[in-house]
């Protein structure tokens, strides 16, 4: 089974750095930066930092699992919290920004509060409400 890991990613500036999708035919959409856990990376942690650089060029400071989720291709994803302090979306090097049938990938900073990630369409919905929810009740906030 495939494994999936996600950087919930937390700048200095109190802000989520989130991958807006375009795609014909869709309307755009918002998703955790990550990818695919590979056979060459040692651990999941491993993976999510290789992804991180590999989508914006950025190092991260995992803080800690944050969620589990089966998504509907039967693959586990595993969404971390993650701190970031530089980054750099013009030396993205991930394979997906290669292929031109994959629509657009822009990198979105938004507010990290309930009412900014209720205003896009962040993807999976269940990530979307589980961090308005630990914002509501201050729990995102004491974690970074």
């Amino acid at each position: 089974m495939k494994q999936r890991v996600r950087a919930v990613l937390i700048t200095p500036d109190n802000t989520l750095l989130l991958m807006k999708r375009i795609r014909p035919g869709i309307d755009p959409y918002w998703v955790i930066i990550g990818g695919g856990v590979e056979d060459s990376d040692a651990t999941r942690e491993d993976a999510l930092l290789r992804e991180v650089r590999e989508e914006i060029a950025g190092e991260a400071q995992i803080v800690r699992l944050l969620h589990q989720l089966e998504n509907p291709k039967g693959e586990t994803e595993y969404f971390y919290l993650a701190h970031i302090r530089q980054w750099n979306f013009d030396d993205k090097t991930g394979p997906e920004f290669q292929r031109d049938d994959r629509g657009e990938y822009l990198l979105d900073e938004i507010p990290l509060t309930t009412e900014a990630i209720a205003g896009v369409n962040l993807l999976p919905e269940e990530i979307s409400h589980l961090l308005r929810v630990a914002l509501e009740h201050g729990d995102l906030q004491s974690m970074v």
